[in-house]
């Protein structure tokens, strides 16, 4: 069934802002050229035909991704990513753009979903299968993949209450691309039934659990750690870390740390903002409180006097999670918030904090909420103060820690029961 002329004209219609949008946000000409010809075309000459495409939103559903692709990797199969966000494409590109994948792996922006752009994209790739991490939903990219005779399958799915609603309001267009799907592998049975009654067939519909618990850290950061560890002279820091934040979190944690990192030489905050684009700004806001900052972006090291160290790279978070003593999650204290994923610190072991607002990853937080296995806090004095209380307290730590661990061993399994459906299709 072809998708509606009201979405392909309003497609049209938005091009133009797009296209501004992309201009506005690129750091420079030549990343723009970039974008603009992997969005419209004519697009990158592809490395390998017949590879199994990835479509990966961002950071979190690369990820989620990562264990899948490198599990085709090693197997030999050929790799193509597609990334929405400039951060989701950082993120595949450090993980898999380089020995022994480098040849076998190509990352390149989506094509708008534009029928033609689509249409055009299948034709040069020629992708033996597609493959769509969590609620990615695209009405030409899945009706296109009928077209061209590729299966498309739908991972690691989950729908909150709240996005269902939204997919209901287009309701004709959601049924059309949910049975325009070969498989639909589903996190949990309340995602398993949200998608039905959208318009999802029960019998291709099926609950595998979460990917995102068969998580491990790339050896190669935990190597890096631990040069780190020596090079910085860390063995007698405190190192907690603020992860994926968003304003005005930054300003407000290490506000309520001020105290403590005046009091304590030993105590060092490293501070990883979500988007690229804020890097200044929260530099700005630890001068502004007369913290002794240092910049990854500029090669600087954490000295003996740092208190904030700002980790304005792309593609390193698990090795500023493997460097710290506890952590808090951010994007959960801001409006509306959402939260970010928990699990990445949890599988390196570290205790772990978050705001609030986390309803992206509600029920994998409850889980570990009703296990004690993580904090939950109302705002930013009280994420310092959680954080400060598990530097000083060995107890609390290994209790978190103990709890957090168990939830994770009962969860794993999901990555396998992906990969027996997946194959089905190679």
């Amino acid at each position: 069934m072809a998708t509606p002329f009201w979405y392909n004209a309003a497609l049209s219609v938005l091009k133009p802002l797009y296209r501004s949008r992309i201009k506005k946000r690129a750091e420079s000409e030549a990343q723009y050229q970039q974008e603009i010809v992997e969005r419209f075309g004519p697009f990158q000459p592809p490395k390998n035909l017949q590879a199994i495409w990835f479509h990966v939103v961002s950071v979190g559903e690369t990820n989620a991704a990562q264990p899948l692709i490198e599990h085709y990797l090693k197997a030999g199969h050929p790799v193509l990513v597609t990334n929405t966000t400039k951060t989701g494409q950082a993120r595949a590109k450090s993980l898999f753009l380089k020995a022994p994948y480098e040849a076998l792996f190509q990352a390149v922006y989506l094509p708008a979903d534009q029928k033609h752009l689509i249409a055009d994209f299948y034709q040069k790739y020629q992708p033996k299968l597609l493959l769509l991490m969590e609620t990615e939903l695209w009405p030409n990219l899945i009706d296109q993949a009928k077209n061209f005779h590729v299966p498309c399958l739908l991972l690691n799915a989950r729908l909150s209450e709240k996005s269902a609603k939204g997919y209901a309001k287009v309701s004709g267009l959601t049924r059309a691309m949910l049975q325009g799907l070969t498989q639909l592998l589903v996190q949990d049975q309340a995602s398993h039934s949200r998608f039905v009654a959208l318009g999802a067939v029960a019998e291709q519909t099926q609950v595998v659990g979460s990917i995102k618990f068969d998580i491990s850290a790339p050896p190669a950061f935990i190597e890096q750690a631990n040069m780190l560890q020596q090079d910085w002279q860390l063995a007698g820091r405190k190192v907690i870390t603020l992860a994926s934040t968003h304003a005005p979190e930054e300003k407000d944690v290490l506000a309520a740390l001020k105290p403590a990192l005046m009091a304590d030489p030993a105590l060092v905050c490293i501070v990883v903002p979500r988007h690229p684009e804020r890097f200044d700004d929260v530099f700005h806001a630890a001068q502004a409180l007369d913290l002794r900052t240092q910049r990854r972006s500029l090669g600087q090291t954490i000295e003996a006097d740092t208190q904030v160290y700002l980790a304005d790279s792309m593609g390193e978070m698990w090795l500023w999670y493997a460097l710290s003593q506890a952590c808090y999650v951010g994007g959960s204290l801001n409006e509306p918030g959402g939260g970010h994923n928990i699990l990445e610190p949890i599988a390196l072991h570290v205790p772990t904090i978050l705001g609030k607002n986390y309803f992206n990853f509600q029920t994998i937080v409850d889980e570990f909420l009703d296990a004690q296995a993580v904090v939950v806090v109302e705002n930013a004095e009280q994420a310092a103060q959680t954080m400060l209380e598990i530097l000083s307290d060995s107890s609390k730590a290994l209790a978190l820690n103990t709890a957090a661990q168990k939830i994770m061993q009962q969860n794993q399994g999901s990555l396998a029961k992906h990969i027996s459906v997946i194959d089905q299709y190679l």
